[in-house]
């Protein structure tokens, strides 16, 4: 069953010569249970796709199916609901609110509805599930960063989303707490989750069981990893790998 099923997706910025064309025709599917990492240099489209793929912002064509409903044409009104239900979020920057406490932050897709005592039962779970079973009650500021991080975790995975985005997940962490949370991520994908995260770091991208990359707004590369079953190294310097170029054919030689 696929999760997203992108088709003849475009995004253009602006108007006349002022226009820029962010996503330029991509197509893609994604199925459930894949852990996917997207790749590409800066302008690539990555952020645009990962926006169009968390409905935070609107193809200028294309279609777009979520779970197998057609969502391309929905009122943003109708695609918040659908977005809190089954989608969750993981920022590069966090974003948890400083004056709650870590299970208030994971509590907060939440604050809808009814329930009170299963909500908080659904969090402390969860947050003991990413290891701060102990530090349900602290605030943000009094966590390291890769605790913050795991709260973002922990409150992505609150309403049991079909998907979960990760925009760049340790790009404000050192190394000891990316490799916590990279391996936590890749334990809640074993566990059946869906994954689709944005990084520049090829040693994150090991991770994911698939690996698309990006230039100018195209898809360029999709292809499965290789490596993902492998240990990872996360501190081992890489570069960022190049799609592959097609081989030119030789021209005949004249007789």
């Amino acid at each position: 069953m696929s999760v997203v099923k992108l088709k003849g997706i475009t995004k253009v910025y602006g108007f006349g010569e002022a226009a820029t064309l962010a996503l330029d025709d991509v197509s893609l599917e994604i199925m459930k249970g894949e852990f996917v990492a997207v790749m590409g240099p800066s302008g690539s489209g990555k952020s645009t796709l990962m926006n169009v793929i968390g409905l935070l912002d609107h193809p200028t064509t294309g279609s777009y199916e979520l779970s197998g409903e057609n969502v391309s044409s929905f009122k943003d009104k109708k695609l918040a609901h659908i977005r809190r239900d089954k989608i969750g979020f993981i920022f590069q920057s966090f974003n948890l609110l400083p004056r709650l406490s870590a299970i208030e932050n994971v509590l907060l897709p939440l604050v809808y509805g009814s329930g009170k005592v299963k909500k908080l039962e659904r969090a402390a779970e969860l947050l003991e599930r990413v290891g701060l079973k102990e530090r349900q009650y602290y605030m943000p500021n009094q966590l390291s960063g890769g605790q913050v991080q795991r709260v973002a975790v922990a409150r992505a995975l609150v309403n049991k989303p079909s998907l979960i985005l990760a925009d760049e997940p340790t790009g404000n962490l050192d190394t000891h707490s990316s490799k916590d949370v990279m391996d936590l991520l890749k334990e809640i994908n074993e566990a059946g989750n869906t994954i689709i995260m944005i990084t520049h770091n090829p040693a994150l991208a090991d991770y994911a069981n698939r690996i698309v990359y990006m230039v100018d707004g195209k898809i360029v590369s999709d292809e499965p990893n290789d490596n993902s079953d492998a240990g990872v190294n996360i501190t081992k310097p890489q570069s960022i790998p190049k799609p592959k170029k097609a081989k030119k054919k030789k021209k005949a030689s004249k007789s």
